[in-house]
């Protein structure tokens, strides 16, 4: 027999994690010689060694591994899939009876995209409510996967579209943002080349963009942060042409002609079985 129950996993991905029974058990909430029973008589049934145990404590063995990787997956699975039931029948808000859903969305991204899809969906006769969730740089993945967001506007090639469906939605090319009274802020366009060798004015870095992250300015976390420091002349940034949206009247945005386009996607789990989701993913797309 080769099932794994859940609460065998979660007693699993503890020891593995803590690599020490008393821990482990500590963290559960419950005694260690129970415990210990369960990991072995998991072991039993999947005719595997998970663990060596000796004097100096507990390790991972090669199917321990696996087992840890798949056991962590598997309990976000199952998280996610509870959270999205709960949502699904109104019952993250008291009393509430109609269908939600939780759309992850990039801090001032995309914003008049944003606008034209939320008005198109609020049209359609069926549609639920949608809670627009905003989040930090690189976020939407992760709240896509433990199932606080059920759908997200995400960004290729910044975003990894990794293990979701997908649909793009618009493209666009990309400005640089400088302060106004800079000298290259006069500029018709400018090349990578030249935005990543300012004088005085380095790239701001994104801490999940890897490649496309060079410059040795301050790490931005928000569209705020960014904004101000512009202003004060502390750095720029290479951003999408819809952040025009929200420039301040002390930013100046110049086109970036060689730098790759940025495609919006509207991405949500696989294999997802939410027809007020496929709605909405619909209007997404013939909007």
């Amino acid at each position: 027999m080769d099932t794994v129950e859940t609460r065998e996993l979660r007693y699993f991905v503890a020891v593995a994690e803590e690599l020490h029974f008393g821990r482990a058990a500590e963290r559960l909430g419950m005694a260690q010689p129970p415990l210990s029973r369960a990991i072995q008589q998991l072991e039993r049934r999947l005719g595997v060694c998970l663990l060596q145990r000796n004097r100096r404590g507990v390790r991972l063995t090669g199917a321990g591994e696996v087992l840890l990787h798949e056991g962590r997956a598997a309990l976000d699975a199952t998280a996610a899939a509870a959270r999205r039931t709960r949502r699904a029948a109104g019952a993250d808000s008291p009393g509430g009876s109609r269908n939600r859903l939780v759309l992850a969305v990039k801090a001032a991204a995309s914003h008049e995209l944003l606008r034209k899809l939320l008005d198109a969906y609020a049209a359609e006769p069926d549609g639920a409510e949608v809670e627009v969730l905003p989040c930090g740089i690189g976020e939407q993945a992760e709240l896509l996967r433990d199932g606080r967001a059920d759908v997200a506007l995400m960004h290729t090639p910044w975003d990894s579209l990794a293990g979701f469906d997908s649909e793009a939605l618009a493209t666009e090319g990309q400005i640089a943002l400088l302060p106004a009274g800079h000298p290259l802020a006069a500029r018709e366009t400018l090349s990578l080349a030249e935005v990543r060798d300012v004088p005085g004015l380095p790239l701001a870095r994104w801490p999940t963009r890897g490649a496309y992250a060079p410059g040795p300015g301050p790490e931005i976390h928000n569209q705020t942060q960014l904004a101000q420091l512009i202003a004060l002349g502390r750095t720029m940034a290479i951003v999408p042409d819809s952040a025009r949206s929200w420039l301040w009247a002390e930013h100046a945005a110049v086109p970036v002609a060689d730098a790759p386009p940025v495609v919006t996607h509207i991405a949500w789990p696989p294999h997802s079985r939410s027809l007020t989701l496929a709605g909405l993913i619909r209007t997404a797309v013939r909007r």
